[in-house]
């Protein structure tokens, strides 16, 4: 978000919080929820990374983008929930689904179909090894490229590529031969 990098001399911290919360801040709770699959969980990490960036945000260098900045946040604090609760069985909701289906599908009509295609699509995902969940995650809901998947995830650019390829395959092998789907 390049205006709040340009604004920071002429706004407070307080008005560049709210601006990355407003730019950022579904990303970023999708981010948590692919990680820990409960919303409210979701949200109260949500809320952990806002205040890790402003506690941090005099600190930024400037060496990524910002949105990489956040989402390297939001990844880190998951992660470190799910140490937290490693043993925890954490429930599945179908909220994140819903507003993924919501933001995409513009036509009512359609929308029924999409959702129940969005849910099972979801479902799976979450399936997968958190390895490739991520990956999957960053590159199509996010639509980052594979750089700036590997410097969030602090991979190297092949290990991405194969963590993405893998991912793909594996979700693909989960679709009956013979039934349709998109990616």
């Amino acid at each position: 978000m390049n205006e709040v990098q340009e604004c920071e001399f002429t706004e407070s911290k307080e008005d560049i919080l709210e601006e990355v919360m407003n730019e950022y801040g579904k990303e970023v709770l999708y981010i948590a929820y692919s990680y820990v699959k409960d919303h409210s969980l979701a949200e109260d990490i949500a809320q952990e990374v806002f205040v890790r960036f402003y506690q941090r945000y005099d600190s930024f260098r400037g060496d990524s983008s910002l949105k990489t900045w956040i989402i390297r946040i939001a990844i880190n604090q998951s992660k470190d929930h799910l140490k937290k609760w490693e043993t925890r069985k954490l429930l599945f909701t179908n909220k994140l689904s819903e507003w993924i289906q919501e933001s995409r599908i513009s036509c009512p009509e359609s929308q029924t179909i999409h959702k129940e295609m969005g849910r099972e699509l979801d479902t799976r995902l979450l399936s997968l090894p958190i390895k490739y969940r991520e990956v999957l995650f960053l590159f199509y809901y996010e639509e980052l490229k594979i750089t700036e998947i590997a410097e969030c995830l602090e991979i190297n650019i092949n290990t991405a590529k194969t963590r993405l390829k893998t991912g793909k395959e594996k979700l693909q092998k989960m679709y009956p031969k013979g039934v349709h789907h998109d990616g």
